[in-house]
């Protein structure tokens, strides 16, 4: 997964030639890339339809979408918290294109900011409708909010709301086959009991990750940490490709 913001002078043809080399000498290596707001953003540069952005994405070695940006998919929420990303009907329309042309995606939530539980209901009917619709959602991945290095400031989630809201979006995203439960802002305890409420699959490893650490989380896992505490919940870790195919040629680095 490669992410960044919105930078105007990095063109197309620089995340062509990244993917291409990535590709090149990586081959065994999948790009689940670019958020939203980076597509939309390079549609705006080039002065390109989204459609062509992500056709020459994909050829340059681009598999799949992550869903990042997506906040809270209403528009009262995003005025306030991430006025200068993208639209909610933007976000949906990208994610839509994405998956006509047989790319999967991911969709988040990240809740606990200002909005009401009112408002996460319609953000999770927005994707119940895309996935009716196109199918193309591989999981869902609700975090929430870090208040503490933030200009909204507020108050962090309790990790009791944290296991409702992943309850809640298993039983109203029944069309979405994965929920995927963080370690990253609840921590790695509420990470491995969020797996009884409704979580099968552990979000994983990370190399170098700004966002979240910038808004004051300071969690961190190694790889064999994960696969600790999902055994120590009873489950046993297995290792999945961007598709959700079991690879059975690594190793755990628990063995």
């Amino acid at each position: 997964m490669i992410q960044g913001g919105v930078n105007p002078e990095l063109r197309l043809s620089w995340f062509e030639e990244l993917f291409g080399r990535v590709r090149a000498e990586y081959p065994a290596v999948d790009l689940h890339s670019l958020s939203v707001s980076e597509v939309v953003g390079l549609s705006t540069v080039e002065q390109l339809p989204v459609p062509e952005i992500l056709v020459r994405l994909k050829a340059a070695g681009m598999k799949s979408l992550p869903g990042a940006g997506a906040e809270i998919l209403v528009e009262r929420v995003r005025k306030r918290i991430s006025a200068r990303k993208v639209k909610p009907e933007e976000w949906i329309g990208v994610m839509r294109e994405a998956q006509k042309l047989g790319m999967p995606t991911t969709a988040t939530m990240m809740f606990g900011s200002i909005e009401t539980d009112e408002e996460r209901v319609e953000h999770l009917d927005v994707i119940r409708n895309l996935q009716d619709e196109m199918g193309g959602f591989t999981a869902f991945i609700p975090w929430y909010y870090v208040p503490w290095k933030t200009p909204l400031r507020g108050k962090e989630a309790t990790g009791l709301e944290y296991l409702r809201v992943l309850a809640v979006s298993r039983l109203y995203l029944d069309n979405v086959p994965h929920l995927q439960a963080s370690w990253l802002t609840p921590g790695l305890k509420i990470g491995q009991v969020a797996l009884y409420y409704g979580c099968d699959d552990m979000g994983g490893t990370i190399l170098e990750e700004q966002v979240v650490h910038d808004a004051g989380s300071t969690n961190a896992a190694t790889r064999k940490d994960v696969e600790e505490i999902i055994i120590r919940a009873g489950f046993k870790p297995v290792i999945r490709d961007t598709y959700w195919n079991l690879r059975p040629d690594m190793a755990l680095a628990t063995a």
